[in-house]
């Protein structure tokens, strides 16, 4: 089932995103005693990652944290690593029990594998791109790999997302590779989440809510997802016309949530 959330802008829509977050994981430790999260970085996640440590009631202590994916060759320290966004953002806020970086070397993936097979991750906070990519699968994705974590070359709309945002002066500062989730691993995600604010996103939630299924619109995916929740703000929401939604088989149902306040 596919959940839309619309928000009249991003601290509204993080502020959601971040309640139903909270839920899952509390309800996890409940259960098994433990909660294992995915979370995405860039400039579309700011609002969710400010409410969800805001969010009382997590024993922050029982939460195991993985994320999507990093820069070949960048060393922490870069204002645009994604080590150092998650560490400032997330992990030194409310000091998760166990965190599994991507480092950005091809070393790292058997590590982090062996990791993700331990248990189930139950909730994967999973941004899209402005080219509608998930992680770092950029069109055409490859929908089939097995493998958890994949070396991927990013496409010149991905870097131009990126110094866009200010993380690099130029696109030739971007790297031209990195180390990301691939998109059959993020799929076995319990319940996935998608925080998309912002006009930049219009048209790759244009893309993704119109289109069917394909791997020129990677955000297609996760419309098959069992339990996918996105949500969106009234600027990123703009270009989709409601009655051209289409669940990614053409057939399922999806819901429709809008805030007004």
């Amino acid at each position: 089932m596919m959940h839309i959330t619309v928000s009249p802008d991003a601290a509204s829509l993080g502020l959601h995103a971040a309640l139903e977050t909270a839920e899952i994981l509390r309800e996890a430790i409940a259960k098994d005693g433990c909660a294992r999260i995915i979370l995405s970085t860039g400039a579309s996640q700011f609002t969710t990652l400010e409410a969800l440590i805001a969010q009382p009631g997590i024993d922050w202590s029982k939460v195991e944290m993985f994320h999507l994916d990093e820069y070949v060759d960048l060393p922490i320290t870069h204002i645009a690593s994604f080590r150092k966004y998650l560490q400032e953002r997330f992990v030194d806020k409310v000091h998760p029990g166990k965190v599994n970086f991507v480092d950005g070397t091809p070393e790292c993936i058997a590590k982090l594998t062996e990791e993700l097979n331990k248990g189930p991750i139950h909730v994967g906070l999973i941004g899209i791109g402005q080219n509608a990519h998930i992680a770092f699968n950029d069109p055409p994705a490859d929908f089939d790999v097995e493998d958890a974590y994949i070396i991927v070359n990013l496409n010149d709309t991905c870097k131009a997302q990126q110094v866009h945002e200010g993380w690099f002066a130029t696109p030739d500062d971007v790297p031209k590779q990195a180390v990301s989730m691939s998109v059959k691993r993020i799929m076995m995600c319990e319940k996935i989440i998608s925080a998309v604010p912002y006009i930049e996103k219009s048209n790759a939630i244009e893309g993704t809510l119109h289109n069917e299924l394909t791997n020129l619109i990677p955000g297609t995916m996760l419309k098959k997802h069992k339990h996918f929740s996105l949500y969106v703000d009234k600027d990123s929401f703009s270009k989709v016309d409601v009655s051209r939604i289409l669940p990614a088989d053409g057939e399922s149902s999806f819901e429709l949530t809008v805030h007004t306040a």
